[in-house]
């Protein structure tokens, strides 16, 4: 997409997946320039879910430029359900949404933004998911002169960036002296983290998978993460990503084989592990994986200045023993006066559904069991 040559303020609708991808130097300037800026808005990342998972003729990206240099970007799609929504690009997957801001002109990149996406949610619903607090789309919220609505989202557990030592401060002083005894057992085991070169990403991204599939077989795998569009979008995404810092995929080896994967995402100030593999007979010899990889990604974090560690979403207890913070994401609901109706009674709906989710797992734990088989078959088919 040319930018227009025309001075001044623009706002501009991109409609087309191929303007979309020619986007990339100038959507990659703006992300580095928004401070809160996650990977999941880097323009490898949003380009790659839409080729395997967007929808022909659903791309809604609302774009702002100053004088023709992008300052402003909210990438959405629509979705039709009981009512047409617009939702972020690289949804279900993506452990955080949002949109971008330049960090010179914030102010006139935030009421563009607010007078476009006004436009082009005439007819629809914004839905804006997984909001990290603090992020771009929070005074977007808080400025929109429709209607809208708050909800909560996903938890993520996050630490300082810093290297293990450190983090193991954190902890009572028993469990600190476990982990350092667990991590010793790693290094007595001669487990090594090795990076994985561009030219091996695909292969690596492979094993990775079938490590991932073999880690929770029997244990709820996301059947998600075993189909072909999935390792698809991670292979385009983290060769992209990586050639700008974004993504860093690591091997560890023992005797020569692998025996773990890890793929981790940055940002200027963040940093998450996205996704791991490991082989079954690690946890026969009692390794503590978790640790193991966090000792890595701290040390990459802490090195590479970010202030975040994030565990991204999720509460799980090995979480916990890190003393994490934990950080509701938000679910950002806003629409046009007209449309308030539409906006309450999907509030409604989700408020009805995410009380009807905590019920199950606080009352009927076997229907969280039950859930977790279909996972497992739901996995098994796709695997057939």
């Amino acid at each position: 997409m040319t930018p227009p040559a025309r001075r001044g303020m623009s706002v501009t609708l991109c409609r087309d997946p191929e303007a979309f991808a020619a986007l990339g130097p100038e959507w990659d300037r703006l992300h580095d320039s928004c401070a809160t800026a996650t990977p999941f808005q880097s323009h490898a990342w949003l380009h790659s879910w839409w080729l395997s998972y967007g929808t022909r003729g659903r791309l809604r990206v609302v774009l702002a430029r100053l004088d023709g240099r992008l300052i402003g970007a909210a990438p959405l799609m629509l979705a039709h359900g009981p009512m047409p929504l617009l939702v972020p690009v690289g949804g279900g997957i993506s452990d955080y949404g949002d949109v971008l801001l330049d960090g010179a002109h914030p102010r006139t990149a935030l009421a563009a933004l607010e007078r476009g996406l006004a436009r082009a949610a005439r007819h629809a619903v914004i839905d804006l998911r997984e909001v990290r607090p603090g992020a771009a789309a929070q005074r977007l919220y808080e400025t929109w002169r429709g209607a809208r609505a708050r909800l909560a989202d996903s938890v993520c557990m996050e630490l300082p960036a810093a290297p293990v030592e450190e983090l193991a401060r954190r902890m009572a002083t028993a469990r600190a002296q476990r982990v350092r005894a667990k991590l010793r057992k790693i290094d007595a085991l001669k487990i090594e983290a090795h990076p994985v070169p561009e030219p091996e990403v695909a292969e690596a991204v492979a094993h990775l998978l079938r490590l991932h599939e073999l880690q929770w077989r029997g244990r709820g795998v996301n059947p998600e993460h075993l189909r072909p569009r999935f390792a698809a979008h991670l292979v385009r995404a983290t060769r992209a990503m990586a050639r700008r810092g974004e993504a860093a995929l690591t091997e560890y080896r023992m005797d020569g084989e692998v025996v773990a994967a890890a793929l981790t995402l940055s940002s200027a100030h963040l940093a998450g592990g996205y996704l791991y593999g490991a082989d079954p007979r690690l946890r026969e010899r009692k390794v503590d994986v978790a640790a193991m990889l966090l000792r890595h990604d701290a040390r990459q974090a802490a090195d590479g200045g970010r202030g975040v560690l994030s565990l991204l979403r999720g509460a799980e207890p090995y979480k916990n023993h890190w003393r994490p913070e934990a950080v509701t994401n938000q679910r950002l609901l806003m629409s046009g006066a007209a449309l308030e109706p539409l906006l309450r009674l999907h509030e409604a709906r989700a408020r009805l559904r995410d009380r009807a989710a905590e019920t199950v797992r606080e009352r009927l734990p076997a229907a969280v069991e039950w859930r977790t088989r279909l996972h497992g078959r739901r996995a098994a088919a796709v695997r057939s």
